[in-house]
C-alpha cells in the first residue's frame, strides 16, 4: 500500500461541520469537529436551512484549525476528501463545494466518499488491526445497515430499515416521553434508572428478510402505550419506558447481527454510527459476540458521531486504488452504499 498519504477530509452531511487530517487511513493528526447541537436543540430537531447557513459560517475556520492542528499546509496534502452523500442536500453542498474549490485552486485530487462507508472505516482508525471481511452494523439517526464488509471499498448490504432509522426512532420516542432532543443519550443516560422488562414492547421484523429492520411499529408502540396511560389517568414511569424501548431496539439489532456472524462464518463484527455509543447496545453486543467466539470492534463515541476523520479513512483505501472524482461531484443525498 501507498505510505504517508495525507488526507484533508471534509464532513457536512448533517450538523457537524468537520475537517481532519488523516495519514494512511489510520493515524489522525487532528480532528475538528463544530457541532450545531445547541441551536437545533431548540427545534426538536436539526432544520436543514439553518444547519447549511452554519456550515457556510464555519467550515473555512474549522479547516484551518484542522491543519494548523495537525502541523500540516495544502503543500503537504496528497488528496482532499469530502462527504458527497447521503445525507441532507443542503448542507451535503456546503462540504461539496468547499471541497471543490479547494481542489481546483491547489491542484490536489479530490476524492467523494459516501457517509456509511466513512462510519464503517472509523473503525480503522480505532482498532488499527481490523482488516475485512468483517461484519459491521451502522445504526445512526439516518441509517441502520447491517454490512457485509468483504474488502476496502467492497460491501453488501445484508440489511436495513424500511422506514425509521434507529437513531431517529430514539428521537421520537424521547420527544413523546418529554426528554427532548437529542434522544438517543438521553435515553439511554434515563434508561439506567429504569427497569427493561417493566413493558414488552414488540421486536419489528420485516416478512421475508432476515435481516432488514422496522422501527415505525415499536415507536407507534410505545406512543399507544402512552396514550393509553393517559387517557386512564395512570402514572407513567419515564425511566421504565424509556428502558423497555431500549430493551427492544437492542435486541433487534443484537439478533440480527449474531445471525450474520453464524451464516457467514466470521469471526469479527464492528459497530458504527451514533447509535453506538449507546452504553446497552455496545454492552450487549460485545457479549453476543463473546458468545459467538467473534471479535468485538467499537469506535470511541467522538469516532461514532458525525467527524471527518472518519471520512479521511475511507478516502485512503479510495486513493491508493486509483478512485479520484471531477469537477463534476455533486451533493447525492440518497446515495447507496456501493454507488459512485
Amino acid at each position: 500500500m501507498a505510505e504517508n498519504v495525507t488526507i484533508l477530509a471534509i464532513e457536512s452531511s448533517c450538523d457537524e461541520t468537520a475537517a481532519s487530517v488523516v495519514v494512511n487511513g489510520r493515524e489522525v493528526l487532528s480532528n475538528v469537529i463544530s457541532s450545531q447541537i445547541d441551536i437545533h436543540t431548540l427545534y426538536g430537531g436539526v432544520v436543514p436551512e439553518i444547519a447549511s447557513r452554519k456550515h457556510t459560517e464555519r467550515i473555512n475556520q474549522v479547516i484551518r484549525q484542522a491543519l494548523s492542528e495537525a502541523g500540516r499546509t495544502f503543500s503537504d496534502l496528497d488528496a482532499i476528501a469530502v462527504t458527497y452523500g447521503p445525507g441532507l442536500v443542503g448542507p451535503l453542498l456546503i462540504g461539496v463545494s468547499e471541497a471543490k474549490a479547494l481542489s481546483f485552486a491547489t491542484g490536489i485530487p479530490l476524492i467523494g466518499v459516501h457517509h456509511i462507508e466513512g462510519h464503517i472505516s472509523a473503525n480503522y482508525i480505532a482498532a488499527k488491526d481490523l482488516e475485512p471481511p468483517f461484519v459491521c452494523l451502522v445504526v445512526s439517526g439516518g441509517h441502520t445497515h447491517l454490512v457485509l464488509v468483504r474488502d476496502y471499498g467492497e460491501y453488501e448490504i445484508l440489511g436495513r430499515t424500511h422506514d425509521d432509522a434507529a437513531g431517529e426512532a430514539f428521537d421520537k420516542v424521547a420527544r413523546e416521553i418529554g426528554l427532548g432532543y437529542p434522544g438517543g443519550p438521553k435515553i439511554d443516560r434515563v434508561s439506567k434508572e429504569g427497569n427493561p422488562q417493566a413493558i414488552h414492547f414488540p421486536r419489528g421484523k420485516v416478512d421475508g428478510s432476515r435481516y432488514d429492520f422496522s422501527f415505525s411499529g415499536m415507536k407507534s408502540a410505545v406512543l399507544n402505550y402512552l396514550n393509553t396511560a393517559r387517557m386512564k389517568g395512570e402514572e407513567i414511569s419515564v425511566p421504565d419506558v424509556a428502558a423497555s424501548f431500549q430493551a427492544a431496539v437492542v435486541d433487534v439489532l443484537v439478533s440480527h447481527a449474531m445471525w450474520a456472524i453464524d451464516e457467514f462464518h466470521l469471526d469479527k463484527f464492528a459497530l458504527a454510527g451514533g447509535v453506538a455509543s449507546n452504553s446497552a447496545l455496545r454492552a450487549a453486543m460485545e457479549e453476543g459476540c463473546r458468545q459467538k467466539k467473534a471479535a468485538f470492534y467499537c469506535p470511541p463515541p467522538i469516532l461514532c458521531t458525525d467527524n471527518a476523520a472518519m471520512i479521511g479513512a475511507a478516502a485512503y483505501y479510495d486513493y491508493i486504488r486509483g478512485v479520484r472524482s471531477g469537477f463534476d461531484l455533486n451533493a447525492v443525498p440518497n446515495l447507496k452504499l456501493g454507488e459512485r
